[in-house]
């Protein structure tokens, strides 16, 4: 007599096989505080360079045009997102909020980052319409066009308890990449 169908003991086998299968597969889909932490500053990084790329600021009617460029102050762990000059403040294209510091932006409010180090101690991070970095300390103005333009690698550092992170930004492209710790 022929069989056509699984007897419940090979049945028992097949799901247990899947299982191991699935459960060694799957991703790790923890969240962890710091790595969230390091992706947000990057985007919002990303971000300033996109709104100063897109909102092209040279008027040659005006001699101080270089101060309505986009930045990111990163001088601490609540960081903003503004013009130089100060005349405006970014809004986040997914949750409508202003950029001010508060809320997500306030990384030892939401993921208990200690501090942040920013290798130079140049924290204030702007963009010009074609994206390249310019790189500030805290208490500075650009005086010219081209003051502040990044000639070396510009490295942030988010210190928490589990670790740190690194957040690095290439001079002429602004490109940022993230060293991420191992937890």
């Amino acid at each position: 007599m022929k069989r056509f169908a699984f007897t419940l003991l090979e049945l028992v086998f097949v799901i247990i096989v899947i299982g191991i299968l699935a459960i060694t597969a799957m991703p790790n889909f923890a969240s962890h505080a710091l790595t969230d932490a390091s992706e947000q500053v990057a985007r919002h990084i990303r971000y300033a360079q996109h709104l100063s790329m897109m909102d092209d600021v040279y008027n040659p009617a005006d001699a101080n045009w270089y101060k309505k460029r986009w930045m990111i102050n990163i001088c601490q762990p609540a960081y903003t997102i503004t013009r130089i000059d100060g005349s405006a403040t970014a809004t986040d294209p997914l949750t409508r909020k202003v950029m001010d510091g508060t809320g997500d932006l306030s990384l030892a409010g939401k993921y208990n980052v200690n501090s942040v180090v920013v290798a130079d101690g140049k924290c204030k991070i702007a963009f010009d319409n074609l994206g390249r970095p310019y790189s500030f300390i805290s208490a500075y103005t650009p005086t010219s066009p081209m003051d502040g333009l990044m000639d070396t690698n510009s490295s942030i550092a988010l210190n928490h308890t589990d670790g740190n992170t690194t957040i690095v930004i290439r001079p002429q492209t602004g490109y940022v990449s993230v060293t991420y710790p191992t937890l």
